[in-house]
């Protein structure tokens, strides 16, 4: 390409109605001003999104112009609350004015490819920067698809992740245990540098648990995790089994968002809490003092029993916490299933009854039903599960998308 500029250059040193210019990526095509109207500019992008994105555009505009007004530069409140929604709309508003300049620049180059006296050299150049341009623009446009879409305001938050032990009688305990404290969740969680912790438990008699709570703190936790709700179903030869035959069992796995004490109110009178001897391990303190904690919560029927912090006033702190995060998790579902019935999402609903995945044993192989995607069994219990939490994150954009061409 360089030798081609070179050659252009050479054979127009004095009319130079051409210039090109290397702007690293991509070549420029310039010409001199001429009295002749400029093409009328056409919109590449789809219609939708353009109305989108002006709308975006002008709000950022009107923002703008509040946070120069004296009155709101004085309400230092105020003054935060518009800069924080103007900062949300600054990568949209960006990628849009390079778009609509990639967009003028590709129908000039065009207009110039039409143009009499092209030689070969120049109209190979041409081609080449209506291709770069032309690229360019279709990944400009995929980019503000996604920075239009809806972000989901739970994404950064922390979680409680509770696994219950589904049907399969004492397998169903032991595979709840292989989910969540032996193998999967814990080791996804040291994969992402996450803290985890657990909350609350009910041991099976057979091994596992009937119930597991664990708190999981780190950078976008609930982002990644909220895909796992549902039931997970596994197909393998349990340790109760004396015969050799494959059983079916089933676990049940809750991902709650951290609730604040202001955003979940709990009225006392709502709450019977009741004390006992935590037992097990932990010294004489757990076994001759009332440590342990059984909160029952009247109006939804939940009930919470926790028995891992050394004092009383620490497990009641830990019930009331789950508790908080468990009624959170209702009116979150209720929202989401509002949402869901609009759009039929099919990805991140949360839903409890919805079976997202079988793991089947004897063919060392992990079935995401919602992915419609295998994958192996050892290295997904090992924790690496990041390319199905990925893949739902894809098929829940792609569904928002779809979403938000219907929108208009």
């Amino acid at each position: 390409m360089n030798s081609l500029t070179t050659s252009f250059a050479a054979r127009f040193p004095a009319r130079a109605e051409h210039v090109l210019c290397n702007q690293g990526r991509s070549f420029a095509l310039f010409r001199p001003h001429r009295t002749r109207r400029t093409p009328r500019i056409v919109c590449m992008a789809e219609p939708y999104l353009i109305t989108k994105l002006e709308s975006a555009e002008k709000t950022w505009k009107e923002l703008s112009v509040k946070l120069a007004d004296p009155d709101v530069v004085s309400n230092p409140s105020e003054y935060q609350k518009l800069a924080q929604s103007m900062s949300e709309l600054d990568e949209v508003v960006s990628a849009f004015k390079r778009f609509k300049d990639c967009e003028k620049q590709l129908e000039e180059t065009k207009a110039l490819a039409k143009e009499d006296g092209i030689d070969a050299d120049m109209a190979e150049m041409i081609a080449y920067e209506i291709g770069t341009l032309t690229n360019q623009l279709k990944e400009l446009e995929e980019k503000l698809k996604v920075l239009l879409l809806p972000s989901d305001p739970l994404d950064s938050r922390n979680i409680l992740l509770e696994v219950r032990a589904g049907t399969g009688g004492d397998e169903a305990g032991i595979w709840a245990g292989d989910l969540v404290v032996v193998r999967m969740y814990e080791k996804y969680s040291e994969r992402n540098a996450w803290k985890y912790a657990p909350v609350s438990s009910s041991e099976a008699e057979k091994g596992g648990f009937k119930t597991y709570v664990m708190e999981v703190k780190g950078k976008r936790v609930y982002s990644k995790l909220k895909y796992e709700s549902g039931v997970h179903r596994v197909q393998r030869v349990p340790q109760t089994e004396t015969q050799g035959r494959v059983h079916t069992s089933t676990a049940t796995v809750a991902i709650m968002p951290e609730a604040d004490e202001v955003e979940v109110v709990i009225d006392p009178k709502d709450i019977e809490l009741t004390t006992a001897r935590s037992g097990g391990a932990g010294g004489q303190n757990v076994n001759k003092v009332e440590t342990a904690v059984d909160l029952f919560h009247k109006p939804t029927g939940i009930r919470i029993f926790c028995t891992e912090e050394r004092t009383q006033l620490q497990n009641r702190n830990r019930a009331l916490q789950l508790l908080r995060a468990k009624l959170y998790e209702i009116k979150v579902r209720e929202q989401q299933e509002l949402i869901r019935n609009q759009r039929k999402l099919q990805v991140g609903t949360g839903a409890r009854a919805e079976k997202i995945r079988t793991y089947n044993y004897k063919d060392n192989r992990v079935t995401d039903h919602r992915l419609k995607m295998n994958f192996e069994l050892t290295s997904f219990l090992d924790g690496d599960i990041e390319t199905a939490v990925q893949s739902c994150a894809a098929m829940e954009q792609k569904e928002l998308l779809e979403e938000l061409a219907q929108s208009l």
